[in-house]
């Protein structure tokens, strides 16, 4: 039979610490905001290790981007290890990167009701900055346009009167020369 009631109770208290400690373990491993703030430092993890190979840090990151690129899959992997070489040692050329895949992954998520409400008023905005703008555009397009009418029916005028002067005079050189001929030529 062997144990007595003593031991049988402290039997049953080490098992039920040890159960607890287990419960607790296994509700810190499943509880939701646990697993996101897991997920959150190891992404933090991978992209300091990113940014420090990216710009030139000593120590070797490449495993961890390397791990970061098989969790999205080998063509993800392969990108990001083009990108890893050419962009070492040089943060302008990441800078670019990063800027480039931000809005290339803006593009793909849909706009929120906040952002197509943002952009209307801009473009609301716009529209009643510019209308003056618009509106005085073209009053000085109406004006060059009359001006420019204006000149144009005064130098056709000119033209005109230019051209009936000097058909005056011709008219009247032929009328002098026909004349003088008229005078030269013997028994007319």
């Amino acid at each position: 039979m062997g144990q007595s009631t003593e031991e049988l109770t402290r039997n049953i208290e080490q098992t039920r610490e040890s159960l607890s400690q287990d419960v607790d373990e296994l509700t810190d491993k499943v509880s939701p905001a646990r697993i996101a703030q897991r997920r959150k430092e190891a992404a933090k993890s991978r992209l300091g290790s990113l940014r420090d190979q990216v710009m030139g840090s000593a120590h070797g990151s490449g495993q961890s981007l390397s791990s970061a690129g098989q969790s999205v899959g080998d063509t993800a992997s392969g990108a990001v290890s083009t990108v890893q070489e050419r962009t070492q040692g040089n943060p302008l050329a990441a800078g670019l990167v990063a800027l480039g895949a931000g809005m290339l992954l803006g593009s793909m998520l849909p706009a929120t009701k906040a952002e197509a409400d943002l952009s209307q008023r801009a473009m609301d905005t716009a529209k009643e900055q510019g209308q003056p703008l618009i509106d005085q555009a073209k009053s000085v397009g109406q004006d060059m346009g009359q001006q420019l009418k204006e000149h144009a029916t005064d130098a056709a005028n000119e033209v005109k009167a230019t051209a009936q002067e000097s058909a005056g005079n011709v008219k009247q050189e032929a009328q002098t020369s026909g004349a003088h001929v008229k005078d030269q030529t013997p028994g007319v």
